[in-house]
């Protein structure tokens, strides 16, 4: 008789249910002696080794949903406030969708200061004085173009390289490559707020990756990963024996038909139960110094950017390999000069406090900080004067990254006096991915996945490192 039959005989059927029965509810749950089953020896985000030598180990991906100015922010363009109010060259219109304009638009010029900043001289807006600080840190990239001008394709996008749903994210790519660090911690974590991005959690799947892949996504209240505490009535020890029976009827599945899904399902029973102590230490930022607190503007108990920053330093601390922190509300059809100044408050003070703080303890070296967006914003003015905004451009738009291997202050990159088209080193989101894959060790065109009869990667069949931003 197989095996898998003989430990199903041995159950009865009261005993099967009383012992799988809460782990079908809250299939998180793992179990604490993980290095005693042989899934152990398995363990798919065991640490792999790199291509090559990496500069980074750890990645903190900042994406500012809704896409910020990059006109009001990085790049000063004075043509376009000596142009203010004019028609827009028909040049720029000619064969061009746009999200929302119509007609024949004129041009807006930014309302905002801009100076070059720090010993590099990077050009920065007024709008963020704290990032300023570090502006040596920076390596901006100013020529960044997508082929998608919507937010959700252009996010899933940004996040997966494809303009559809279905393919594995950076993050997934990257602990795929690469496994993990932690065994008490999920090797790839999100952390939003405010709304979702249209996107969805597409922004974090593995796509066809298996699913052990995947972010997970840590909320600011309540139980940080649903289903991670005990139901009432089941202590430990119970929970223990759930998953010791559960394990072992998965793993011999797993023997019979070696679905890396069921490791999948393995690996997330072991992983959770020991989260149950892990993730509320991570989460209690109330252990921070109040000078700490005070430098990100974190408040302990409440939901904010600033705690999610200083999250994100507890996390790549404890060899979490990716975090993603997802930021909403920065979608500005009208408003611009009003809200594009209240979310910049919202972030520039813990930004700025992030990088200063992984550089002090030493971990800026080895962690990679990534600020971008889905696209950029049009030289065009939106609605009227009184209601100011811009619309959607994928032509040229700004990201910058810091630590890890990045050469700090310097700038990639021109676009015309328009900000509106890259003129020198222009920079696609398939370079892009190939270049945050290089600092981490990893080489675009050999991180592969076999799926559907084909090799798979990131940067699909383009892609380049863009040297430039390389220390």
């Amino acid at each position: 008789m197989h095996p898998y039959h003989q430990r199903l005989q041995s159950l009865s059927r009261r005993e099967l249910f009383q012992r799988v029965g809460c782990g079908v509810g809250s299939l998180a749950l793992g179990s604490l002696l993980a290095n005693d089953l042989p899934a152990a020896r398995e363990n798919p985000l065991a640490p792999k080794s790199s291509h090559f030598a990496p500069k980074a180990k750890n990645v903190i991906f900042v994406h500012l949903v809704g896409a910020p100015s990059h006109l009001d922010l990085f790049e000063h363009k004075p043509a376009l406030n000596k142009h203010d109010g004019e028609l827009c060259p028909e040049e720029y219109l000619e064969g061009q969708r746009f999200a929302f304009l119509r007609g024949h638009p004129k041009l807006m010029g930014s309302s905002f200061k801009f100076q070059p900043r720090g010993q590099s001289g990077v050009v920065m807006s007024e709008l963020l004085p704290h990032l300023a600080t570090v502006a040596d840190e920076l390596a901006v990239i100013k020529t960044l173009h997508t082929e998608q001008f919507n937010h959700a394709p252009a996010q899933v996008f940004l996040h997966t390289g494809f303009g559809r749903f279905g393919r594995p994210t950076m993050g997934a790519w990257i602990t795929y490559g690469l496994g993990s660090e932690n065994e008490d911690l999920p090797a790839f974590v999100v952390m939003n707020t405010g709304s979702i991005a249209g996107g969805g959690n597409s922004l974090w799947g593995s796509g066809f990756l298996p699913t052990v892949y995947q972010g997970i996504e840590f909320r600011s209240s309540g139980d940080p990963v649903l289903f991670l505490s005990n139901p009432d009535g089941v202590s430990t020890a119970d929970r223990r024996r759930i998953v010791e029976s559960i394990n072992r009827l998965n793993q011999a599945q797993l023997a019979d038909v070696g679905d890396p899904e069921i490791a999948t399902r393995i690996s997330q029973y072991e992983m959770a139960f020991r989260m149950q102590t892990s993730v509320p230490e991570l989460m209690d930022i109330s252990q921070e110094s109040s000078q700490t607190l005070s430098a990100y503007g974190a408040q302990p108990g409440k939901e904010s950017f600033a705690n999610n920053c200083l999250l994100a330093r507890r996390l790549v601390e404890r060899g979490v390999r990716f975090v993603q922190l997802m930021d909403e509300g920065w979608d500005h059809h009208g408003s611009i000069n009003t809200a594009l100044p209240n979310k910049c408050k919202q972030v520039d003070q813990p930004l700025a406090a992030l990088i200063s703080d992984l550089k002090q303890r030493g971990l800026l070296d080895e962690t990679l900080v990534v600020w971008g967006s889905e696209f950029g914003r049009t030289p065009m003015l939106q609605s009227d004067r009184a209601k100011a905004g811009r619309d959607h451009h994928k032509d040229a738009y700004c990201v910058w990254m810091a630590g890890g291997g990045v050469k700090g202050g310097v700038t990639v990159g021109q676009t015309d006096e328009l900000g509106y088209y890259p003129t020198e080193d222009p920079v696609h989101i398939n370079d892009f991915h190939a270049t945050l894959l290089h600092l981490l060790g990893l080489d675009h065109e050999r991180l592969t996945y076999k799926y559907q009869g084909r090799n798979f990667r990131l940067t699909d069949v383009a892609g380049k490192v863009v040297e430039k931003v390389l220390a």
